[in-house]
């Protein structure tokens, strides 16, 4: 199960169009890798409390196959927000509990902190994802018994933990005496090194992990992991998403019986959400290139891979002739004037909203002498808002292999769950 995190149907049509124009080629009629894929759905992508989910929700609905509130983890819509007692009654299985039951090998890999509300989806049982460590949890949770999320992942059962992990969010597993945010003392790195997993800080140390190892934790970052743009520019040495999820099929599919894996293109969301156009379609390609390796290693027969979203945001592609780039401005013709009604440039890529907006009560900025192509630029969004919010529009299921043939028509987030189960050979919870 591959997750693009906020990547709604406008993000893919740009990233194809960005990712063919980086080649060179013609990007209206490129495709991404898993665009080639035979079986597609709509998915819709409401949460049990909101028309737009977040991604907590939305990931448990693809994850356990049951809707959630906004905002909670692992369990269904019986929870009550920041209700540590409503957990026990409304917790369900994740997919991965229910492939680790069953002997299968499980793991999990993101460009988010491994805490964060997607991956997490697959271990914890929460009414918050905002308790990501103990030092996350209210005096109340606490006096209530809970445990936060990246104690859940390493503090349960030995039989149903991931065999692989590997992401951002050390700081949520190491103690506040050092670089960490744990305010217990307690080291869960030291902890899973101690049961007999390998654990590795920097893409060079996993690159060589031993072959044979069968248990790894990879905590690349103190929180979330760098976007590649970033990444290649200060030469960091932490693992690419490709990287990650190449290693961690390595290891999983020692396993006999089958196995597992979840991956998330975390960082398409975090880029939309600061108005960062550039950035998010970068690391939309950056999923399909892993997508690619997942395909490549391998065998269509027998392993069903699936392409979807946890919901969508709000970008939009406003025109543009074949041969402008997608990050630019439209050239103008006879349907698509080259300036607004203000005067100002139009540009093709905008947001409905972030904090690209102009400040309250100020004009939108004429972009005609703007390196459109910067990164770090801010796209125009219409209203402003710290942060971009989510979208409802239904989301594009891609699939390939064993079952994929269920994904089709229209269908719901959990079901896409039931199409996974079904091809683990997994009972109905």
């Amino acid at each position: 199960m591959f997750i693009g995190d906020g990547m709604g149907v406008a993000t893919l049509t740009a990233a194809r169009i960005y990712d063919g124009q980086q080649r060179g080629k013609d990007g209206a009629s490129n495709r991404l890798s898993f665009e080639t894929f035979p079986h597609l759905a709509l998915s819709q992508t409401y949460s049990a409390d909101g028309l737009v989910t977040d991604s907590a929700a939305g990931a448990s609905a693809i994850l356990t196959g049951h809707r959630t509130l906004n905002g909670a983890l692992g369990v269904d819509d019986r929870v009550r927000r920041g209700d540590c007692a409503s957990v026990k009654s409304s917790s369900v299985p994740t997919l991965a509990e229910m492939a680790r039951r069953k002997g299968l090998a499980a793991g999990v890999v993101s460009t988010a902190a491994i805490t964060d509300a997607t991956p997490a989806s697959l271990y914890a049982h929460t009414p918050s994802r905002q308790w990501q460590s103990d030092a996350d949890l209210p005096p109340e949770a606490v006096a209530e018994g809970c445990k936060d999320i990246a104690r859940q992942m390493l503090d349960g059962p030995k039989a149903l933990q991931l065999d692989v992990m590997l992401g951002g969010g050390q700081a949520a597993f190491t103690p506040s005496e050092g670089t960490g945010k744990r305010l217990d003392g307690r080291d869960l790195t030291a902890e899973w090194r101690a049961s007999g997993g390998a654990y590795v800080e920097t893409g060079t140390a996993m690159a060589a992990v031993p072959k044979g190892t069968k248990r790894l934790l990879g905590l690349f970052a103190p929180g979330n992991m760098m976007r590649e743009n970033a990444r290649g520019a200060t030469q960091t040495d932490a693992p690419r998403l490709t990287d990650m999820t190449v290693k961690a099929i390595e290891i999983l599919s020692q396993s006999k019986q089958g196995y597992f894996l979840m991956v998330e293109g975390a960082l398409i969301d975090k880029a939309h959400h600061l108005s960062l156009a550039h950035e998010a379609l970068t690391e939309t390609v950056e999923l399909s290139k892993a997508v690619a390796a997942a395909v490549a290693m391998t065998d269509p027969k027998d392993t069903l891979i699936i392409v979807t979203a946890d919901h969508s945001h709000g970008l939009t592609i406003n025109g543009g002739m074949r041969d402008t780039s997608i990050l630019g401005l439209l050239p103008g013709n006879d349907d698509d004037p080259a300036k607004a009604m203000d005067g100002k440039a139009i540009p093709i890529l905008m947001y409905a909203s972030g904090p690209g907006a102009p400040p309250v009560g100020e004009l939108r900025p004429d972009l005609t002498d703007v390196d459109t192509a910067d990164p770090d630029l801010r796209n125009f969004a219409a209203v402003p808002l710290y942060s971009a919010a989510h979208t409802g529009e239904d989301v594009a299921t891609y699939a390939t292999g064993p079952g994929a043939e269920r994904v089709h028509g229209l269908m719901d987030h959990p079901a896409v769950f039931q199409v996974m189960r079904e091809a683990l050979g997994l009972p109905a919870d």
